[in-house]
């Protein structure tokens, strides 16, 4: 079979791997956030430079009245000096223009105006340069150092673009040192914090699970006060009780196997003696007939006493088949099988409707019925004679999506020992010599069923209620 979590011996692998990738990604993530205004930024200052290039030309067109009067050579190198092949200079209505000896036609143009301020549309602005194509002019407008002055550069946009090429990929190499130190830095933090104790608990649960038996391999929890350490603190508590638990059943299973041995033998041994008890009730012997009969009742009890603890050790655990059963038919074998139907002593009155169908299985509900039917019986045995017609009877109703089916006596009711150790094995018991098994084996079959069995409140006698869920399955 495939070992399960064999990852967590790796340390950079499961749970630190994701790790990682989440702390890099999340730092990327806003590495691009900043990246998008830091590329604005740049460009838009990129762009100034060159605008105050211009306006340091406007000035010189300022200072000369004739524009045609300025030598070529000075004109180019006021151009050079901005990168533009041509300057726009506009004020109070004019303009006048500067270009290059070789005017250059510009294939395609995009305007950058410098006027827009917004964050949005120098982002905007600054995608568009990167991921534009090469051979585009631009188009740079500002405004100049003059009142109601406007000025216009007409330029190549390769610069521009390469430059930020340049400054994306000294930022592209700056995040990944930043991400690349931050989530060491962080991974050796949370790691110190979560990880390391996260695989300590798995790998001491792995090796619990496989021996639980081995006290050493109990885990040791930290002083830790934070949610880890409470679940170190309550991990250990679990191991602790199972440990224990398994070395007490191991020590039950072994006890109740010499029991069973012993119990086997002493019901032989009953048995010879009753078969003796009887030849000696044929006696002429008037003690012998005085006695004979509690003898034979002693020896029935001890030989049903023997007979109950074999019977629940030998109990296995089938899970009930399901089908629709009608219950009142059902609850005319359980009395008849308890010994109720035709009791001369008791009243049994089966009240459950001609219609009425629950989705069972018939055996085990059958023997929860029988198991409380005796005990009904028993207890009205053992009050005989207090002046009352002694009754049983079941009942049965619908409620909501549960069947409600109640086994009911006018016995004496239950003693306070007896409600304090219900559904107990072996300490259950309302009568004395009794082992509890019944009321044990009644709630196991009851919850097998997806319901349940409970002691109801009465002025008198014994009320049992059996909760069965309509839609067992």
């Amino acid at each position: 079979m495939k070992e399960p979590f064999t990852a967590i011996n790796s340390r950079f692998s499961g749970l630190s791997s994701k790790l990682i990738i989440t702390i890099i990604g999340v730092i990327m993530l806003v590495e691009i956030v900043i990246y998008l205004p830091s590329l604005a930024s740049f460009r838009t200052t990129w762009l100034e430079d060159r605008l105050r290039v211009g306006v340091v030309a406007a000035r010189v067109l300022d200072a000369v009245p004739d524009v045609m009067a300025l030598p070529r050579e000075l004109t180019d190198r006021l151009l050079l000096s901005a990168g533009a092949d041509a300057i726009v200079y506009r004020r109070a209505g004019q303009s006048q223009l500067i270009e290059m000896t070789e005017p250059v036609t510009p294939a395609r143009a995009v305007t950058a105006d410098l006027r827009q301020r917004d964050l949005p549309s120098q982002i905007v602005g600054a995608l568009d340069t990167l991921l534009a194509g090469p051979g585009r002019t631009l188009r740079i407008v500002g405004e100049g150092d003059m009142d109601e002055s406007l000025l216009e550069l007409l330029m190549p946009e390769d610069p521009l673009r390469r430059d930020m090429l340049d400054y994306s990929r000294s930022i592209v190499l700056v995040s990944l040192g930043i991400a690349a130190v931050t989530a060491f830095a962080l991974y050796m933090v949370v790691s110190n914090l979560f990880i390391d104790p996260i695989l300590r608990v798995t790998a001491n649960m792995l090796a619990f699970r496989k021996a639980p038996e081995n006290g050493t391999l109990i885990l040791n929890p930290s002083s830790r006060r934070d949610e880890i350490g409470i679940l170190e603190r309550e991990l250990a508590a679990m191991e602790s009780d199972l440990f224990a638990m398994l070395r007490q059943r191991r020590h039950l299973a072994d006890l109740g196997l010499a029991v069973a041995k012993i119990n086997h033998d002493l019901r032989n041994m009953l048995t010879a003696a009753q078969l003796l008890s009887d030849q000696v009730a044929t006696l002429d012997d008037p003690k012998v007939q005085s006695l004979a009969p509690r003898l034979v009742m002693t020896l029935d009890k001890a030989i049903g006493f023997a007979q109950s603890v074999l019977d629940y050790g030998r109990e296995t655990v089938v899970p009930p088949s399901f089908t629709l059963v009608p219950l009142r038919a059902l609850v005319d074998d359980a009395g008849f099988e308890a010994r109720l139907t035709n009791n001369p002593h008791i009243v049994f009155a089966n009240e459950v409707p001609e219609d009425f169908q629950i989705e069972a299985d018939a055996g085990q509900i059958s023997r929860l019925l029988v198991n409380l039917l005796k005990n009904a019986r028993e207890a009205l045995d053992n009050s005989a004679g207090e002046g009352r017609e002694n009754r049983v009877s079941v009942q049965a109703e619908m409620r909501e999506k549960d069947a409600i089916i109640s086994v009911i006596d006018n016995g004496p009711g239950l003693p306070i020992r007896a409600r304090e150790n219900l559904f107990v094995a072996f300490e259950g018991s309302a009568r004395a010599g009794g082992t509890g098994l019944g009321l044990a084996i009644a709630r196991e079959i009851a919850e097998a069923h997806g319901g349940s069995l409970a002691l109801a409140e009465t002025m008198q006698g014994t009320r049992f209620d059996i909760t069965l869920p309509l839609a067992a399955r």
